[in-house]
């Protein structure tokens, strides 16, 4: 069964098979890119990176809504209990957790972590194994090069890669991390949402490996047994 990929802006994928729904990084309200709204989505389980304000201010009232388990650092999974979501499931760099979908582990990712003052825990980044197929969702990070012992290991289909500058990689380092990691596929994420990240995507040419742009509330569909 195929797999529906949909990028919602910014950082905010959907992944879609069956049953299952998981989106990550949910980045609705207040995002000039996006296409719907945050009471307009649906899903069954949510992945946070990092507690800033563009990968996770929605998902406390997304969450809610649908009763959808969260994967995220354990500090994330503490806030989001006090504020009274309980179906959380912590971790932190290194550690992998099985999942209805398959599982979310969790990899480093250098950045910072913080919502409304508040310390949320490292940054992370997430392989995420969804119905069949591997996807490396980087977070916000920099260049970092144990990226090319994530790609042997986990040997990744696709990867979201930040390359927007300032915050996170630019597009050329984005590149180099695409070839250290080995996907056949990357998807450029993190640019072109306000000025300051505003990147020239031609810019993310890493060598020997597809790049695939997508518009805010483009989808595609993924097969697990082609890996396209």
């Amino acid at each position: 069964m195929s797999i529906k990929v949909t990028f919602h802006g910014q950082s905010c994928f959907q992944f879609e098979q069956g049953d299952h729904s998981l989106l990550v990084d949910p980045f609705f309200t207040d995002n000039p890119v996006a296409k719907c709204s945050a009471k307009d989505i649906s899903c069954s389980h949510i992945a946070i990176t990092h507690g800033h304000f563009d990968h996770f201010a929605d998902c406390e009232g997304i969450a809610k809504a649908n009763d959808a388990t969260v994967f995220a650092a354990y500090e994330i999974c503490d806030y989001l209990g006090e504020q009274g979501h309980e179906k959380c499931e912590p971790g932190n760099p290194g550690g992998r957790i099985e999942a209805p979908f398959g599982s979310i582990s969790f990899t480093r990712a250098f950045h910072s972590s913080s919502f409304n003052g508040r310390y949320m825990g490292e940054p992370c980044g997430l392989m995420i194994e969804f119905g069949g197929a591997v996807v490396y969702h980087a977070g916000d990070t920099s260049l970092f090069s144990d990226m090319e012992l994530l790609g042997q290991m986990y040997q990744p289909d696709i990867s979201l890669l930040p390359i927007g500058d300032r915050f996170t990689m630019g597009p050329e380092m984005a590149a180099a991390a695409a070839e250290l990691i080995g996907a056949p596929t990357a998807i450029p994420m993190h640019y072109n949402t306000w000025p300051p990240i505003a990147v020239d995507v031609t810019r993310f040419a890493p060598e020997g490996v597809e790049v695939l742009v997508m518009e805010p509330g483009d989808a595609i569909e993924l097969s697990p047994e082609t890996n396209e």
